[in-house]
C-alpha cells in the first residue's frame, strides 16, 4: 500500500518523481496513492507515449481523469489538455493517445450511487466569481464531495479554513503557498479531515481541488 492513511497529511512534487513502468507497454505511472499493485484505489500521474493505448475495458468503483498535457483519446472523440472526465462503473472505453499526454487520474474511488458520466472541456466551460478574487470553475458535486479548478491570481490570500471531509490537491501552474510550506506546479497535496491552513499566492496560479471525499 503507498499513502492509504487518510488521517495523514500528504505532499508530493510529480515533477521529483521518477517515471515507473506499467503492465502497459507505452504508458508510464507515478503513483500517488495506491491501494494495490494493479487493483482498487489509486491516484497517479499517468503518461502516454505516442501511439500508446489500452483494450476496452471498465472501471469498478469507477475513474476520474483530468488531462494535464497532450491529447487523451477513446472510440467517442479527442480530448485536450484541460480536460475533465468521470467514468462511472459500468463505462467501457478503450483510451489511447496519439501523439502522447500526461493526465492525473483517480480510479476506484466513486461514492455509492455516484453513476454520471462527466466529459468537460475546461478551455471553454464558464468561470465563475468565487471568494475575494478567486475563480472558480466547478467540475462536479456529490453529496459531500465537490471538484473545481480556481485560479488566484497574484498576491491573493485566503482565509484560513478547515477542510471537513478532507482537500485534495494538483498545482497545475504557478506555486501554492501556506504555512507549512511552497508547492510548485506538479505538486499533489492530500489535507486530512478537519485538517486546517491559510493559503495565499505571490504569482498567478491554477489547481484543481477536490474537497469532501476523505472521512
Amino acid at each position: 500500500m503507498l499513502n492509504m492513511d487518510f488521517t495523514q497529511r500528504v505532499v508530493i512534487n510529480t515533477h521529483q518523481q521518477d517515471w515507473v513502468l506499467s503492465p502497459r507497454e507505452g504508458v508510464m505511472r507515478k503513483p500517488l496513492a495506491r491501494e494495490e499493485a494493479e487493483r482498487g484505489h489509486a491516484t497517479s500521474i499517468v503518461r502516454y507515449e505516442p501511439g500508446a493505448r489500452f483494450t476496452r475495458h471498465d472501471h469498478p468503483l469507477g475513474e476520474e481523469i483530468f488531462v494535464l498535457e497532450g491529447t487523451f483519446s477513446d472510440e467517442s472523440g479527442d480530448y485536450p489538455t484541460g480536460t475533465y472526465f468521470r467514468n462511472p462503473e459500468g463505462f467501457l472505453h478503450a483510451p489511447f493517445s496519439e501523439e502522447g499526454c500526461v493526465i492525473l487520474v483517480k480510479l476506484h474511488q466513486f461514492q455509492s450511487g455516484d453513476y454520471q458520466h462527466v466529459c468537460i472541456d475546461t478551455n471553454i466551460a464558464e468561470w465563475k466569481s468565487g471568494n475575494g478574487n478567486l475563480k472558480l470553475l466547478p467540475l462536479y458535486d456529490f453529496n459531500s464531495e465537490s471538484v473545481a479548478l480556481v485560479q488566484w491570481p497574484a498576491g491573493e490570500q485566503f482565509h484560513s479554513h478547515v477542510h471537513a471531509g478532507g482537500e485534495e490537491i494538483y498545482v497545475i501552474s504557478g506555486e501554492l503557498v501556506d504555512e507549512y510550506g511552497r508547492y510548485p506546479a506538479g505538486t499533489w497535496i492530500r489535507n486530512p479531515h478537519m485538517s486546517q491552513h491559510n493559503p495565499h499566492v505571490e504569482q498567478a496560479t491554477l489547481i484543481w481541488v477536490k474537497v469532501g471525499h476523505l472521512q
